[in-house]
């Protein structure tokens, strides 16, 4: 794999490969040049010290990668129309496309080796050449991927063990397994996968994710009976914390639908409540859905429409 991205000798990079754009270009630059190969976006501000840092590591990554992947830099303070719609939070965000869809992504500044791993593993998901190796490892995560796409959560998990006993240190593995162990209600277990995750490789959306997991089983121990909760909600509609914590019950009962619904319908109807405290919880929900899982990205459409009709 290093191989394959470092190269034997420099070669002149396709005009194409690196460019600036914005909202009114971006279904050009990034979704449909998405369908032939990988598009890399890097969401930056002129004032943000850490984009200044990540963004010539991302641009030599990409270079080395010899047109296996392409990149896009969009300055969030002229675009920002699209940011609120990708819900950018906080920057520097960067998110992979392929097949006209979001595939991955990461927040923060990461070292040059985790961005070569991030890219290494776009070329292997598009069907790049490179390590066999690697490509087998490449090829078991997609699988893992589309098991817990299927809700079949064990077979994700024998799958993450099997690449773990190849490399025990593969973060995505370690993050999807952490996951596993969350829905199986073993949150220790979570916790102490994720701990040997190091500290500067834990801003992946897979980490992130995993994360995001443990922290919501562990507030949603006290989350008290649906049954009542729903009652309670609908006795009195404007009872925001009985409805904030209904979608807790319904997260803690695996109604992860139900639980996004109940707090959009929150916000539709007092999006200032407690703090915005209906968003936030929203948002650390899709936080653990990942950003490709169905309800995430419908649920962050609603929001958006929610927000900014």
């Amino acid at each position: 794999m290093e191989t394959m991205l470092q190269g034997a000798a420099p070669q002149a990079a396709p005009a194409d490969l690196i460019k600036d754009s914005d909202q009114t270009k971006f279904a050009k630059d990034v979704l449909e040049a998405s369908r032939t190969v990988p598009v890399i976006v890097d969401f930056w501000a002129p004032w943000c010290g850490p984009c200044k840092t990540l963004q010539p590591m991302i641009e030599k990554v990409v270079k080395e990668a010899k047109g296996a992947v392409k990149l896009v830099k969009i300055d969030i303070d002229k675009n920002q129309m699209l940011a609120q719609q990708l819900r950018i939070q906080s920057i520097p965000a960067v998110y992979a496309f392929f097949g006209g869809r979001p595939v991955d992504g990461f927040m923060g500044a990461v070292p040059e080796s985790q961005l070569k791993e991030f890219v290494a593993r776009l070329v292997q998901a598009s069907g790049g050449a490179g390590d066999p190796a690697a490509a087998e490892l490449a090829e078991l995560l997609e699988q893992a991927k589309a098991a817990i796409a299927q809700n079949d959560m064990d077979t994700a998990a024998q799958l993450y063990s099997e690449i773990l006993g190849v490399e025990p240190t593969n973060v995505v593995a370690l993050a999807g397994l952490a996951r596993y162990q969350v829905s199986i209600g073993d949150v220790e277990q979570a916790k102490e996968l994720l701990e040997q995750i190091p500290a500067k490789e834990r801003n992946g959306a897979d980490v992130v994710a995993a994360q995001a997991a443990i922290d919501l089983a562990e507030k949603a121990k006290d989350a008290g009976p649906i049954g009542d909760l729903k009652a309670k909600a609908e006795a009195n509609p404007k009872d925001f914390q009985a409805r904030l914590d209904l979608a807790m019950a319904y997260w803690a009962g695996n109604q992860k639908q139900e639980a996004v619904d109940e707090l959009l319908a929150m916000i539709k109807a007092d999006r200032n409540w407690n703090e915005a405290a209906a968003r936030q919880q929203l948002l650390k929900f899709f936080e653990a859905l990942g950003f490709t899982d169905p309800i995430s990205v419908d649920g962050r459409k609603r929001l958006s429409t929610i927000l900014f009709s």
